[in-house]
C-alpha cells in the first residue's frame, strides 16, 4: 500500500508480516488452481498475494472498506478474483458452494474467532478444510483431550464435527501490531463420516453446553434440568464424573439416550 494501513482495533486487526511464517502457511494449505478457495479477512494481502498466484479464481471476505478498495486495486489484473465486503458472521457460506468443496483460509480476529468457527460448523458438510490463524490458547482448546484443563465445550463441539491438527506456532513479533498473546495455525477437516453420530445435534449441543456451564460440578448436577431423562444411563456412564472427564463419544451417548427417552414419553 502506498500509505501503510493502520490496524483498527475495532476490527481486531493484526497483520501478518513474517515471510517465513507466511511461506509455511502457504505450503501447509497447498492451494491448487481449481480449488474453491475463500480467504476470511485478507487484510493487507500477506497471504492473498501468494494464494492468488496458485488459485486466481479465489474469493475473499473483508469487512474494512479501505482494505476492500486496496484489494480491488492490487489484484485488478486477476479478473476471476472476487471480493465480498461484509462481516463473515453474517455471510451465508452456502453461496460459495458450486459443486466443489470450500477451502477456507484466514487470520481470524481473535475476539470473534469462536463465533466464526461455530458459524462455519453449520455448513461443515460443504467444507473440505479450514486453515486458520488463532490465538494459541484457542488452538489448544480445540484439540484438547478429556481430563485436561483446556478441554471444554469448544473442544467437544469442534472435535465432533472436525479433525483438529495444530500445525504452525506463530510468535507475537510475526504481526504488526504485535498482539499480547501467542498464536498458532490450525487445520480443521470436517469429518466426511463422523466417528460418533448424534441423533439430534441441537440436543447434543444443548447437553454439551449445560455440562460445561458448571464444569466443577458432577455431570448429574450439571444436567439436573434433564434428570428425568437420565434413568438407565448409570450402567453405561459415571454420572458422578465431571464434564471434562467425558469423551466426545460419551456426550453423544448421553444426548442420544435423552433423545430416545424424550421420544418415548
Amino acid at each position: 500500500m502506498k500509505k501503510e494501513h493502520q490496524a483498527r482495533k475495532r476490527f481486531g486487526q493484526n497483520f501478518l508480516i513474517d515471510q517465513q511464517v507466511i511461506s509455511q502457511i502457504i505450503s501447509a494449505i497447498g492451494p491448487k488452481t481449481d480449488d474453491n478457495l475463500i480467504e476470511i479477512g485478507p487484510g493487507t494481502a500477506a497471504l492473498t498475494e501468494h494464494l492468488i498466484k496458485r488459485c486466481p479464481s479465489m474469493s475473499v471476505l473483508e469487512l474494512d472498506r479501505d482494505l476492500v478498495k486496496f484489494l480491488g486495486t492490487k489484484f485488478s489484473d486477476y479478473p476471476d478474483f472476487k471480493i465480498h465486503s461484509g462481516d463473515a458472521l453474517d455471510v451465508d457460506f452456502t453461496q460459495f458452494y458450486d459443486g466443489r468443496y470450500l477451502r477456507l483460509v484466514g487470520n481470524l480476529p481473535y475476539n470473534i474467532s469462536t463465533p466464526i468457527l461455530f458459524h462455519l460448523l453449520q455448513v461443515g458438510h460443504l467444507i473440505k478444510d479450514m486453515h486458520f490463524m488463532l490465538q494459541r490458547e484457542v488452538v489448544d482448546r480445540l484439540g484438547a483431550s478429556p481430563g485436561s484443563k483446556t478441554y471444554g465445550r469448544l473442544s467437544v463441539m469442534i472435535q465432533y464435527h472436525c479433525q483438529v491438527m495444530p500445525i504452525i506456532p506463530v510468535p507475537p513479533e510475526s504481526f504488526r501490531p504485535a498482539p499480547k498473546v501467542q498464536s498458532a495455525v490450525v487445520r480443521l477437516k470436517p469429518h466426511r463420516q463422523k466417528p460418533f453420530i448424534a441423533d439430534n445435534e441441537t440436543l447434543f449441543s444443548q447437553v454439551v453446553n449445560l455440562s460445561f456451564q458448571q464444569r466443577r460440578k458432577t455431570l448429574r448436577n450439571c444436567l439436573k434440568s434433564l434428570s428425568h431423562c437420565l434413568d438407565g444411563l448409570e450402567g453405561r456412564l459415571d454420572l458422578s464424573a465431571r464434564p471434562e472427564q467425558l469423551s466426545v463419544g460419551d456426550f453423544v451417548t448421553i444426548a442420544n439416550h435423552i433423545n430416545q427417552t424424550m421420544s418415548e414419553t
